[in-house]
């Protein structure tokens, strides 16, 4: 019987097309979706048949195992448990997009270890398993919708090009597999990059969308020191974090770049542009470093989504992020290891600013003792193991 058709573009509700992918998913049948990258193919991965099914559909060789479809980077946590802070760090940036992480299955709590074994045969091999989370709104949708797991492929005979245009789906798989949901073609045309994560260090098996380069900026390690105006606390806390984090590594600030570490610095009310205050600019003159070319910029989704640590002068700066990224709480803590504030000193003579800096340095020290562990792994991921 030929397969359903949908044209996601003529349909008025896409609530409609969503709950019919799902129905037809968990009653075992063969769904194609779109994906921002290429079409893809997929099964219920609690129901063995259409497993196998789909393996038949693909010609899929022994040992090439299927990826999984998942909603989310906290999702990925019910299959890699102990996912690493790079595994974490590139799940936060990359998803959802067009990157495909290649993750170790050592877990004994992994779900994976509760599917239909020949389930577990096609998509776990040689100890990793492959996770993704598609960009694409209708497939989202479906994801958070479905009760269980579900395995995903390039809609493609293994070996050959994948589709990236729906009406390619309907002539190659028409009369194969059970619904197609067809949204013209592909946003981007070319398929994921593929990653593959061992403890902190990583290895680029597909060059896809994502590049080297974009990938080596993602893989590194970002702090962000945050205060309301971006123009006095944080700037300095900026360049006292990136002098006690160069000592700690033993090396030069300009190298840090080069090791995958970026210090930045934000305000809750800032407007963009503005320059470091003069007591500011004085006391870390002071202090041999140099802010004057910093300038401000308020906090953005971007930035809370890329730091892997947040530290804010007050209480009320954690609480205002908080608030809008409830997903950042676990990273973003005060500056002040005592959970205390750091005063504003704005407007005040330099001696006060100077009190200020002496206190975010003394606090910059003990994150650097605390973050040591993901900082070490950054200048061993880059070669560098003295």
């Amino acid at each position: 019987m030929p397969a359903r058709v949908v044209n996601l573009k003529n349909s008025e509700d896409l609530r409609d097309v969503v709950h019919l992918a799902v129905e037809a998913l968990s009653a075992g049948q063969i769904v194609a979706i779109p994906t921002e990258t290429v079409y893809g193919v997929a099964a219920s991965a609690l129901n063995e048949q259409a497993v196998s099914r789909l393996l038949k559909i693909k010609h899929r060789t022994p040992g090439k195992p299927l990826a999984f479809a998942i909603k989310s980077l906290d999702d990925a946590l019910d299959y890699v448990p102990d996912l690493s802070d790079l595994g974490r760090r590139l799940g936060r940036r990359c998803w959802p997009g067009p990157v495909t992480l290649v993750l170790e299955d050592k877990h004994p709590d992994s779900v994976i270890s509760r599917l239909p074994e020949t389930v577990r045969r096609a998509t776990v091999a040689r100890g990793t398993v492959g996770l993704r989370v598609p960009a694409h709104e209708a497939t989202l949708q479906i994801l958070r919708l479905l009760a269980g797991p579900i395995v995903l492929t390039s809609a493609n005979i293994s070996g050959e090009e994948a589709l990236i245009d729906g009406a390619d789906v309907i002539e190659h798989f028409g009369d194969e597999i059970d619904l197609i949901l067809d949204d013209g073609r592909s946003h981007y045309g070319q398929a994921s990059s593929v990653v593959k994560i061992i403890d902190n260090r990583y290895e680029l098996l597909r060059a896809g969308v994502v590049g080297e380069t974009v990938l080596n900026q993602m893989a590194g390690f970002i702090a962000l020191v945050v205060c309301t105006g971006n123009t006095c606390r944080s700037p300095m806390g900026e360049a006292l974090f990136k002098k006690h984090m160069a000592n700690h590594l033993n090396c030069n600030v300009s190298e840090l770049e080069s090791l995958g570490i970026t210090v930045a610095s934000a305000g809750i009310a800032a407007m963009p542009g503005g320059q470091p205050s003069s007591q500011s600019v004085e006391v870390m003159s002071n202090m041999g470093l140099d802010i004057t070319k910093c300038r401000s910029q308020p906090v953005t989704e971007q930035l809370i989504r890329s730091a892997d640590v947040i530290l804010t002068l007050t209480g009320n700066h954690r609480h205002a992020i908080v608030s809008r990224w409830p997903d950042a709480a676990s990273r973003t803590h005060t500056l002040r290891t005592d959970g205390q504030d750091v005063t504003d000193p704005i407007g005040m003579p330099v001696d006060i600013y100077q009190a200020c800096a002496e206190q975010i340095e003394q606090n910059v020290e003990e994150w650097i003792e605390k973050l040591a562990p993901q900082i070490d792994s950054m200048k061993k991921a880059n070669g560098d193991d003295s």
